[in-house]
């Protein structure tokens, strides 16, 4: 079985609670945008459109998904209103199905000698240190061994927020003083990692987009450093994106996709905004799995992303 199970119907009732603040903004706005019609035609289109674009789905991919329903209206001239929202619900899935952003399977370690190193990059206050938090509680859950690594030397708020969370989790935890080299620090946790055959070594990176070019340089020491230990260390840079923050999270994801080599991505505090819309123009813009949604404040509340599950949360 893989990390977080499969999608059980406590899973299901955490999902609908937490996207229900968006669930709530959307029905309203669908609601208003079929007022009066028994048809789906151009003025509802209009309506629909305005209404992806104001739930932060982004216009790109709003666009995509009015045309995709358009080619369904052109073959049955008489779609009704009432059938909106599972042809909304098919289209989007499948758009998603056909970028490459398909479903992130329950996550399983691969079979690789030595740790395997999840890097964590995003800029402060995104829910980096709560999200690894999170992964390293549902690892030893699983059973795994897990290590942290504090390689966020900027801020000594940084070190000891993760230190927080590695005695609540029960986890070791490398660090060193503020303002020590972030790579010597991933270094010796993954020197620690493989010396103790620890399963997963977490790394907690710096999130200053001030300057792009300092950051990609900072990233790349670190892999070139870590690699020392662990050959093809990172196995996956994660990038956390705050998804209450609507298009600038798309933002962020463009400034750190130029910077490092992003292979997967979580969206935090789902729960607490009617922007959850974001997760499908993420989705769907970077073409980079989003493996991970956080839509609550208990351990259990990070959510494997399941595309159809989401979806079907979020027009139902």
């Amino acid at each position: 079985m893989g990390l977080f199970g499969s999608f059980t119907k406590s899973k299901k009732e955490s999902l609908d609670q937490g996207l229900s603040k968006t669930k709530e903004s959307v029905f309203k706005k669908l609601g208003r945008a079929v007022v009066g019609k028994s048809k789906v035609d151009d003025e509802v289109l209009d309506n629909l459109e305005e209404v992806l674009i104001t739930s932060d789905v982004g216009v790109d991919t709003t666009l995509k998904i009015i045309e995709r329903i358009e080619t369904r209206v052109a073959k049955d001239k008489y779609l009704g209103v009432d059938e909106l929202n599972n042809i909304l619900k098919e289209e989007i899935a499948e758009m998603l199905e056909e970028n490459n952003t398909a479903d992130v399977a329950d996550f399983e370690l691969p079979e690789i000698e030595g740790p395997y190193v999840i890097m964590v990059v995003g800029v402060n206050g995104v829910g980096k240190t709560t999200t690894i938090g999170k992964l390293a509680h549902n690892f030893k859950k699983a059973g795994k061994k897990v290590v942290l690594g504090a390689a966020d030397t900027f801020r000594a708020a940084a070190i000891d927020q993760l230190e927080i969370w590695a005695e609540r989790v029960d986890v070791p935890i490398v660090k060193q003083s503020m303002g020590s080299d972030p790579a010597s620090v991933a270094y010796d946790t993954l020197a620690s990692a493989k010396a103790n055959n620890y399963d997963v070594a977490i790394i907690d990176t710096a999130g200053r987009l001030h300057n792009k070019i300092n950051l990609m340089n900072e990233l790349t020491k670190i892999k070139n450093v870590m690699q020392k230990i662990v050959p093809n260390a990172p196995h996956e840079v994660l990038l956390i994106l705050d998804g209450s923050t609507g298009q600038n999270a798309f933002e962020q994801a463009k400034q750190f996709t130029k910077a490092t080599e992003v292979s997967a991505m979580a969206l935090t505090k789902l729960d607490g905004t009617a922007k959850g819309g974001v997760v499908l123009g993420i989705s769907d813009q970077f073409k980079i799995p989003v493996k991970y949604i956080g839509i609550g404040e208990k351990m259990e509340d990070l959510q494997i992303f399941r595309r159809r599950e989401f979806i079907d949360s979020l027009f139902s």
